[in-house]
């Protein structure tokens, strides 16, 4: 590990710090995150995000104040690559045995082809009821060679060379061969995680349900807080509001009031009767 990776770990303690930490590796980890790793070994800014929050958890002064939403990150992000590094094992395994299939596959070709080069009775049934195992491709081209004339002729090298190759792309498992070693570089960084993390963790007493509850309260408290703050805004005076504070509406409102007194006797009769 690079030096200057310790020194910033030691000098960068700050909760926030340690949490922005966590999410950089837990993208790093993820399988649809563009930026994936490549070579564990080599990797020295993934090695110092880990040994930063590693250090964190260790070096807290007081444990049992420890504070939770770090506590659950970094329990999250163990639980995460241990999930991940569970998905690789079945990765690698289905590898495998694609690689010892494609061996099988191989040889079978191997065999076909020299049934239907030596032109042998059955072969025309033998290149049929391969079709489920090769693809299209290699199945005309055997057909190809069995039904040639003449091995000099263009067609028949040409397809010779077309199944040969394919056996060779069978035996090699190239691909396959780069998918394991990619899948086993990524499963190094998740165990690594798990060793480093998952250890240091056991120092911090994990927090009660009473706790998380409250740490989640307050989240949801902040999160309210952060929305009223982003979506208050001054509620400016309708029309009629304005029309209302002008002048226009302050005359309308003092012919309103003489229209009310004028009309008051009108309205109210004195209550005396018809005869009176």
């Amino acid at each position: 590990m690079s030096k200057s990776g310790i020194v910033n770990v030691r000098m960068v303690i700050t909760e926030e710090k340690i949490l922005s930490n966590i999410d950089k590796v837990k993208k790093m980890i993820n399988p649809k995150s563009k930026k994936q790793i490549v070579q564990l070994e080599e990797d020295t800014f993934f090695k110092d995000l880990i040994e930063s929050i590693k250090t964190y958890l260790i070096e807290y002064p007081k444990k049992k104040n420890f504070p939770i939403e770090v506590y659950n990150a970094a329990y999250d992000l163990v639980e995460f690559a241990t999930s991940q590094f569970e998905e690789s094992t079945k990765k690698i395994e289905e590898l495998i045995r694609q690689r010892e299939q494609n061996i099988v596959l191989a040889g079978n070709l191997k065999e076909l082809i020299d049934i239907v080069d030596n032109k042998e009775k059955d072969w025309k049934a033998q290149v049929k009821n391969s079709e489920g195992s090769f693809s299209e491709e290699i199945i005309e081209n055997l057909n190809i060679i069995g039904k040639s004339k003449s091995k000099k002729s263009q067609a028949y090298e040409d397809a010779l060379k077309l199944v040969n190759a394919r056996v060779n792309n069978l035996e090699s498992n190239l691909h396959i061969e780069i998918d394991m070693e990619r899948i086993e570089d990524r499963s190094k960084a998740l165990s690594y995680i798990g060793i480093e993390i998952a250890d240091a963790l056991k120092v911090i007493p994990a927090p009660s349900e009473a706790d998380i509850k409250v740490a989640e309260l307050q989240k949801i408290e902040e999160e309210e807080q952060q929305y009223i703050a982003n979506t208050t805004f001054e509620v400016k005076p309708s029309i009629w509001q304005k029309i209302k504070n002008s002048k226009i509406g302050r005359a309308i409102k003092y012919v309103m009031k003489i229209r009310v007194i004028i009309d008051l006797p009108a309205a109210l009769p004195e209550g005396r009767g018809e005869n009176a």
